[in-house]
């Protein structure tokens, strides 16, 4: 035997056997390369990480701002590029075609985040007269509805001038304020109120504190000059915000800046900066984040329109605000100026009209109207007066309550959608319109017969009074509100209660289940957002402060206008998901079109002819195609160096499929020379893990497939030849673990099931996590979607955190301890091998619900050991 085996070296050539400085030297190579590896491992989990948070802010609802967008994708953006960077460091290069991909997938997330403002229009402050609707990108459209109203209908209204866009945007630059917003209200911790709060008034004590340019203080004082030369006496304005997106079809800002009235000629400066301030009144910002709008996208324009002497003001609205099938029209008046009605601060009388020819009153509910607010042009002064004996009486007699009718149906017919008119009776009886917007109505029903259900006869009720401001049902804990300060410790789900319906407590409706005051009607601001906002209200509640106790639950059913004490279950069937009013807003559609180009992720099979740099058209792929390429490129490394305590070990373990293990560091207890290793040399933590779950229970064999399981699986072998188990590629069927003591990372492809894990699990907390992704199935795409639900279903019973594109599943859990992760990574180990080939029953209910029952009993099974 010994001279065959001399006689056949002399013809098979030997490999040179290394020298120890030639190992050293690939033990130092490798070791640089397993550091850019880890490096490249975390920035993949940072992406997904933050992938992971955009999709959630997409479907969640959650508040959030361009802050939030740019921060992410710059972030992603950066460990991308890491990835990239790593990969051709193990590689030599190879892969520098990636390079022009991310560049590409870069330059248009840019292109989306950059839009410059043009500044097209120059004029500072223009005459109400020259207004028409077409210029709402210029004077905001509260004002621009107002001149068109004035010049195209030739209906009454005051006279004025408009200070624009141009002229906000001239004193944000003239005073380089945009930065310094931007950093404030980037640093601030806008989930918490408190944050919120104090970088509101930062913002105003800036604005309030900058002087206003030259040109710009020029402009205003020459249309106030011109103002006076038209009326022939010295006038008194008022100032009110038109900022651009107020008063929409698709958002009113109802009450959420400022309105400052009976200004002089010296006050008229001051009094702008006040209104340009209240851009950042904490209710303004507030609304603005829970609508969606980019902050550098509302520019602030500012009617100043000659005070009207109102005998009776109000709001009318051409059509039934809470109900789109009742199409009378409702006034609502008081003495005085208007503002008593749409803050809500004092009853107000109630006129209902049909608009049927001819029309005539159907309802009238005169109320105690004690106060009223007035201006003295004189003194320079507004205050609230005692109304005295008129008190009681109608603020409107029935000419006046009927031709209010017909010019709220006469606009409405003009703007073909309902209207919210603002308006004003003079003493010599003419009716000019201060101001009109789309009437934001309630949605009812389709199978809504009429008037919602009450709640059962047995049900506590507290009381039973009141208006409807905003349909719906809620309950909570009451939480009065009294003064500012109480919005700092408002908790999120109560119902909130107070006395007037201002509009500064529109803040909180993002936070309320549910509305109660005393005072105030449908009429108001704050019933207007809280309808936009899809919050239950109940205003003019008297004495529901001393009728309610602090912090009880309640539930509040805003359309049989009743409260009951406790949660009442079969009222809550009703209450609807909350309103997502980010949904299809401006930040909510850019953050949408940038993740298009970040989140979704198209390379699957990593043996697919198109898996390559070029195919790759997301970030998302980019780390798909980069994590898998990374790790061949560990494994690669000690073949192609006939270095084997670095090379790939096939898992000596009686199971039919292959496993093959690199130890990245210390994953052994000691260097293994041959081309196997034996589980009893792994000492890597999480990968122990798995197997224990892997190798629990034994696996009963594949489900039996029906005849449509069957053809589904022979058509998708047709449909795509490269998933057949039986067309072996390099990498086919090959599970492959690389590990450390502390960390595994696994890609398997099991026939055609595709799943890649990775998990760090060791003493420090704050580091531990394990992901989870999985994809694939023989069968048809309903099945292998009703299988990634079925998983889903039950990682999500054991605290995983799971999401679904498609047929696609991703599962995490982080931030647990060693012994929890432990049990974690079992429970995969177990499910990686009893879920093969489940797609092919997904349509059978008995056998979903004989597997599940299964499942949850090894489960456990395994974690008890």
């Amino acid at each position: 035997m010994r001279r065959i085996r001399r006689l056949l070296s002399r013809f098979i050539p030997q490999k040179n056997k290394m020298s120890p400085s030639d190992v050293e030297a690939l033990r130092i190579s490798f070791k640089e390369r397993y550091h850019a590896f880890k490096l490249l491992l975390s920035s993949n989990t940072k992406a997904l990480e933050i992938m992971a948070d955009m999709e959630r802010m997409l479907t969640s609802g959650h508040l959030f701002g361009m802050a939030f967008i740019r921060a992410s994708s710059t972030a992603v953006s950066v460990n991308v590029f890491n990835m990239i960077k790593k990969l051709n460091t193990l590689s030599n290069g190879k892969y520098n075609a990636l390079n022009a991909r991310f560049d590409f997938i870069q330059e248009q997330i840019v292109g989306l985040l950059v839009k410059e403002k043009s500044l097209k229009e120059h004029i500072l402050a223009i005459s109400l007269d020259s207004v028409t609707k077409e210029m709402a990108h210029s004077v905001g459209s509260k004002m621009a509805n107002l001149g068109e109203i004035r010049n195209r209908l030739n209906l009454i209204t005051p006279k004025g001038f408009v200070i624009t866009a141009a002229a906000h945007d001239l004193f944000i630059t003239e005073n380089d304020l945009r930065a310094e917003i931007d950093m404030r209200r980037q640093s601030a911790d806008l989930d918490h109120i408190e944050g919120l709060y104090d970088m509101c008034a930062r913002i105003q004590q800036l604005i309030i504190r900058s002087e206003i340019p030259a040109t710009l203080r020029k402009a205003i004082m020459a249309a106030v000059t011109q103002l006076e030369a038209e009326t022939g006496s010295k006038i008194k304005l008022a100032l009110r915000s038109s900022a651009l997106g107020e008063d929409t079809r698709e958002s009113s800002f109802a009450g959420q800046y400022r309105s400052i009235l009976n200004i002089g000629r010296d006050s008229v400066l001051d009094a702008y900066k006040e209104i340009l301030a209240s851009k950042y009144s904490i209710q303004a910002v507030s609304y603005r984040l829970n609508r969606g709008f980019r902050d550098e996208d509302i520019s602030m324009c500012v009617g100043c329109v000659v005070m009207v002497d109102a005998a009776a003001g109000g709001v009318v609205y051409s059509r039934n605000p809470v109900d789109t099938k009742d199409d009378s029209v409702f006034i609502n008046a008081v003495w005085g100026l208007p503002k008593s009605v749409v803050d809500g601060s004092e009853p107000c009388d109630l006129f209902v009209v049909s608009r049927k020819k001819p029309m005539k009153i159907i309802q009238s509910d005169i109320r105690s109207k004690q106060r009223k607010f007035v201006c003295f042009p004189e003194e320079g002064v507004c205050r609230i007066e005692l109304t005295g004996a008129e008190g009681n009486k109608p603020s409107l007699n029935e000419k006046q309550v009927l031709e209010l009718a017909e010019l709220a149906v006469k606009i409405e017919k003009y703007y073909e959608v309902p209207q919210d008119i603002e308006w004003a009776v003079t003493p010599d009886g003419s009716i000019p319109i201060l101001q009109s917007r789309p009437l934001q109505q309630m949605r009812v029903k389709k199978d809504d017969p009429g008037r919602m259900p009450k709640a059962s006869g047995h049900a506590p009720l507290i009381f039973e009074k009141g208006i409807t401001a905003s349909p719906g049902v809620g309950f909570g804990k009451v939480f009065f509100v009294k003064k500012s300060m109480d919005l700092l410790d408002f908790p999120k789900g109560s119902v909130l209660v107070t006395k007037q319906a201002l509009p500064v407590w529109a803040s909180l409706l993002n936070r309320a289940s549910a509305v109660i005051t005393e005072q105030g009607g449908f009429a108001g601001h704050l019933a207007n957002v809280a309808r936009e906002f899809g919050v239950p209200a109940l205003f003019g509640v008297p004495g529901a402060v001393d009728l309610l106790k602090h912090k009880t639950t309640v539930t509040v059913d805003a359309d049989n206008m009743a409260v009951y004490d406790g949660k009442i279950e079969s009222l809550l069937v009703r209450s609807e998901t909350k309103i997502n009013l980010m949904l299809d807003s401006p930040i909510y559609t850019i953050l949408k079109n940038v993740s298009r180009h970040i989140v979704p992720l198209n390379l699957l099979d990593p043996d697919a002819i198109d898996f390559r740099p070029g195919s790759c058209s997301t970030f998302h792929d980019i780390t798909r195609f980069v994590h898998e390429k990374a790790v061949r490129e560990m494994f690669n490394f000690g073949k192609e160096h006939d270095f084997a305590e670095r090379s790939g070990k096939q898992l000596y373990y009686h199971v039919p499929m292959q496993w093959w293990v690199l130890n990245l560091d210390d994953g052994f207890f000691r260097e293994i020379k041959g081309r196997y290793v034996k589980l009893k040399n792994i000492c890597s933590i999480p990968m122990l893990a798995f197997w224990k779950g892997y190798v629990a229970v034994p696996w009963e064999g594949p489900p039996a497939i029906d005849g449509k399981g069957l053809l589904s699986v022979m058509f998708r072998s047709t449909m795509n030849p490269a998933l057949t188990p039986g067309l072996k590629s390099k990498y086919a069927d090959r599970n492959y673990f690389t590990i450390s003591k502390n960390y595994c990372g696994l890609s398997s492809r099991l026939g055609y099931h595709f799943a890649t894990m990775e998990a760090l699990v060791s003493d420090r907390v704050s580091e531990n996590y394990v992901s989870f992704q999985f994809k694939g199935g023989a069968a048809d795409y309903d099945r292998r979607l009703k299988r990634v639900r079925f998983i889903r279903d039950i990682l999500e019973e054991n605290h995983f955190r799971v999401e679904i594109r498609e047929d696609n599943l991703i599962a995490r859990v982080e931030g647990y301890e060693k012994d929890f992760m432990i049990e974690r990574l079992k429970i995969l180990g177990y499910l990686a091998l009893h879920t093969r080939q489940l797609d092919m029953v997904m349509s059978n209910p008995a056998s979903v619900n004989h597997y599940r029952l299964k499942i949850q009993n090894d489960l456990l099974a395994v974690l008890k050991g």
